[in-house]
């Protein structure tokens, strides 16, 4: 309510009495009071508008603000809850990481073990086949061996034996001396003394092709030069085989025999190439195994590897080359 000014002061003054006193109120102050009165009425009704919208937004914050917090609350939770499965993880992991070094260092242990009875086998068995090819120059005991219930289970295992030993080689040159090379030059040698007797023969042929196919087949795989000890065992097999009619047949109509000869006279070493002319020589002088390869033999034949081999300052070598030779004009070869 705005009180009039001018009104207040059209009124009498105010007097009162009390035990016999008069207080009398001058107009002037009170007009300044009613000032103010009339002032405040008037800022609050400018200003209430603008404060219910400050009390909205007051509203609307403290909400937001209740929702960060228990949205900040919930990230605490999460971050304890990832915190201990971290934790969790990390031993996990730590556990899974002593679990492999303990079975690495068990599996190296293993290795280590077995790289050991491998050597011990190894050595064993170089040195008893180095005894036994000793032993089997003798015909009685080539007999005994194929008399017995493991011969042909130990041609088989000679010949695989003798094949990862090529598969091994990869180019590399192994010592010569080493037990690996003498087990398996005594296996190679063996078979060359079995091969030399006539019921060793037989049993070859008759019971053992698989292993001549994979001494024809390691003959083919080493290189000129390579590991010529084994490759003069395997061709004495060869030519000790040929001697029997049978076998000169089956070795003779093996794929690729005749280029394999040839391929063989390559070799630098003169006893590779010495034996390899005697396995020749022993299908020249058999006419119904030459017939048969004449044509191919012909038109292939390395005649100047020959004809330089009769010129060798290797006698044993210049003299089977030259026999060869006089056996291939014998039979209209143009020589």
């Amino acid at each position: 309510m705005v009180i009039d000014r001018l009104s207040l002061n059209k009124r009498p003054a105010v007097t009162g009495r009390r035990s016999g006193d008069t207080s009398t109120v001058a107009l002037c102050p009170l007009g300044g009071i009613l000032l103010l009165v009339n002032l405040a009425a008037g800022f609050t009704c400018v200003c209430h508008p603008s404060l219910k919208n400050h009390r909205t937004e007051f509203h609307f914050l403290r909400a937001d603000m209740e929702r960060k917090e228990q949205e900040l609350e919930q990230l605490r939770m999460d971050c304890e809850h990832f915190k201990a499965r971290l934790e969790t993880v990390q031993a996990d992991g730590m556990r899974d990481k002593e679990e492999k070094l303990a079975l690495r260092q068990q599996l190296n242990e293993a290795k280590q073990q077995l790289q050991q009875q491998a050597e011990y086998c190894t050595e064993m068995g170089a040195a008893a086949c180095t005894l036994l090819w000793g032993a089997s120059r003798s015909e009685g005991v080539v007999r005994a061996i194929l008399g017995g219930e493991k011969a042909l289970k130990f041609f088989n295992i000679t010949g695989q034996t003798m094949a990862s030993f090529v598969k091994s080689l990869d180019g590399d040159a192994k010592e010569l001396d080493s037990d690996e090379n003498q087990f398996v030059f005594a296996l190679a040698g063996i078979v060359t003394n079995v091969a030399a007797i006539a019921c060793g023969r037989e049993f070859l042929v008759n019971s053992s092709r698989v292993l001549l196919d994979t001494i024809l087949q390691l003959l083919g795989d080493l290189k000129p030069g390579q590991c010529t000890k084994l490759k003069v065992l395997m061709l004495m097999s060869l030519y000790n085989v040929s001697i029997n009619l049978k076998g000169l047949k089956y070795i003779s109509e093996s794929p690729g025999f005749i280029p394999l000869l040839w391929w063989l006279l390559s070799d630098p070493d003169a006893e590779v190439c010495l034996h390899v002319l005697r396995l020749v020589q022993s299908v020249v002088l058999e006419p119904e195994v030459f017939s048969k390869s004449a044509s191919e033999f012909r038109s292939s034949l390395p005649l100047q590897r020959i004809l330089a081999m009769s010129r060798s300052r290797n006698p044993r070598l210049q003299s089977v080359a030259r026999e060869l030779l006089e056996d291939l004009r014998a039979l209209g070869c143009d020589v």
